[in-house]
């Protein structure tokens, strides 16, 4: 049977609370509905992609939710029970998805599953809501107040995500914490109407609660297990922050920088990749005087540059400042790098590489773009014709521009497609004249064999490769090698990548599919 009709004051606790109620499950509802779409874009790559799945899955389950409530005889008590399932499938969703990964290298079931029974449980939360405040005889009950408390939670959740939830809780944590809160509103519920509550309600809220609670006390070390499944070493620093995850490791001497759980440097072969990213670039232009790294945040090819006489200013610009921040003041990763991003030369400038090239009027003897693979849109447009053609305008006319392009190997029409687009970029110094441009690669144990494209406004005569002392790889030698690729990586036929049709981003997941999945 439905709520008995309510005394006055009474009535006005139960409508207060219930318009209270709809403003907090709406902001934990989306709130699980975003930690699933970061965790599948961590895992899973392709954030456009993962995040569309989601919001898709979760917005039809929550329609199929809205649905089954009409079976649900006593609103009130079916409310109680949704909010106790919700405190439990979706403040565990976090660990869940993690433990499942490192356990099995798939989470596609486990995310997908707990998603529909999410978004089952919060589509029934809107229609229980309603009938509860029509059963106690609500006088001022307008169902688009229930929506419009749900909409204001929604809103509250969308910026408390980016801004607060993630920088200061983390995903393990954040999904714990608005478990627990999911819980604290069936048990407040269970409170306000406790004339209809059961015993088995009391008893399954009280025990999900606190092992929600203890949990969540204990979600740092469910963070160190978890990434201890995930990672072959041990992890020294692992972070959440509003661009990416950052995970370091450690074995021994032996350091690896993981970004959302994709490997970035191994110390042990660093110095391939940078070597042959930096040094070609650097001894080809006829200055160095101002140099450009666009990504690149853990100063590895900083402290490349600094070794080459001549270099008067670097300004490195990272999208993420705990990037930069952990690698200029943790001694330890600071000692990678040489201290380069300690050096008096180096501007730091935490900014979207984009919008920077935008605002700068300023001219560089070499750019160098470090920066990660194009897995997704939001990658693939700075490996874009439109971005490439603002780039050379930053470039002066005796520079030299190098970007790191993939590997010719495992995605070779993604490498390929990068040479393709610089070749459709208009050269700003002679307009007559196409860009010169060398496609070059080396071999990285970590990552396998690399690509590198290297771009010059003007053509000049080749000459002796100058390199610095000190290197433990690039010789003239090897560099001559570089430039001659093998049948099988040899180039084939693709398109260029553009804002309109972003076909780097099919060729580069069709290409590593093909071999690791």
């Amino acid at each position: 049977m439905n709520a008995p009709v309510a005394a006055p004051d009474d009535r006005r606790l139960k409508e207060v609370w219930l318009l209270l109620a709809t403003f907090l499950v709406a902001v934990a509802g989306l709130i699980y509905e975003l930690i699933a779409g970061t965790v599948s874009s961590y895992l899973l790559g392709d954030s456009i992609r993962q995040f569309s799945f989601v919001i898709g899955v979760f917005l039809s389950a929550m329609g199929l939710g809205a649905w089954v409530s009409r079976f649900v005889g006593e609103a009130a008590h079916g409310f109680i029970w949704a909010q106790i399932a919700l405190g439990v499938i979706g403040g565990f969703l976090a660990p869940l998805l993690f433990f499942t990964y490192a356990a099995t290298g798939e989470v596609g079931l486990a995310l997908y599953g707990a998603l529909i029974a999410i978004g089952v449980l919060s589509g029934m939360e809107i229609p229980l809501i309603a009938r509860v405040l029509e059963s106690i005889g609500a006088t001022s009950f307008r169902f688009e107040n229930v929506l419009s408390a749900d909409y204001v939670g929604a809103l509250a959740a969308s910026l408390a995500f980016p801004l607060f939830v993630i920088p200061n809780l983390g995903l393990m944590s954040a999904s714990l914490a608005f478990g627990t809160l999911n819980l604290a509103v069936a048990a407040l519920s269970l409170v306000i109407f406790r004339d209809l509550a059961s015993r088995a309600q009391w008893i399954g809220c009280g025990v999900a609660l606190l092992a929600s609670v203890v949990a969540l006390i204990q979600s740092e070390r469910l963070v160190s297990v978890a990434d201890a499944a995930l990672f072959e070493d041990d992890v020294i620093i692992s972070e959440t922050t509003p661009y990416q995850q950052i995970s370091v490791t450690r074995f021994r001497d032996r350091v690896r920088l993981y970004l959302d759980h994709s490997i970035q440097f191994d110390s042990l072969d660093e110095y391939r990749y940078h070597e042959s990213l930096i040094h070609p670039a650097m001894a080809r232009a006829e200055r160095v005087n101002n140099v450009l790294i666009l990504g690149g945040g853990d100063g590895m090819a900083t402290r490349e540059v600094l070794r080459h006489d001549g270099v008067e200013s670097v300004t490195l610009v990272d999208l993420d400042p705990r990037m930069t921040e952990l690698f200029r003041d943790t001694d330890e990763l600071a000692a990678l790098n040489g201290g380069a991003l300690r050096d008096p030369r180096v501007h730091v400038v935490n900014a979207d590489a984009w919008r920077f090239a935008e605002d700068t009027d300023a001219v560089f003897d070499v750019v160098v773009l470090d920066l990660p693979d194009p897995k997704n849109i939001a990658l693939s447009k700075l490996y874009s014709r439109e971005f490439y053609s603002l780039l050379m305008e930053r470039v002066s006319t005796t520079g030299v521009l190098v970007t790191q392009a993939g590997s010719p190997v495992y995605a070779r029409e993604a490498f390929w497609s990068v040479v393709r687009t610089w070749e459709e970029v208009r050269n700003p110094a002679a307009p007559d004249t196409d860009l010169t441009i060398l496609p070059y690669h080396a071999y990285v144990p970590s990552f396998g064999e690399w690509g590198f494209v290297m771009v010059e406004p003007l053509a000049r005569r080749d000459r002796p490769l100058d390199l610095p002392d000190g290197l433990k790889f690039l010789t003239p030698e090897v560099w001559q090698g570089a430039q001659v690729f093998a049948a099988d990586t040899d180039r084939v036929e693709v398109e260029p990548n553009t804002l309109q049709t972003h076909r780097l981003v099919d060729y580069y997941l069709g290409g590593w599919d093909h071999w690791f999945r």
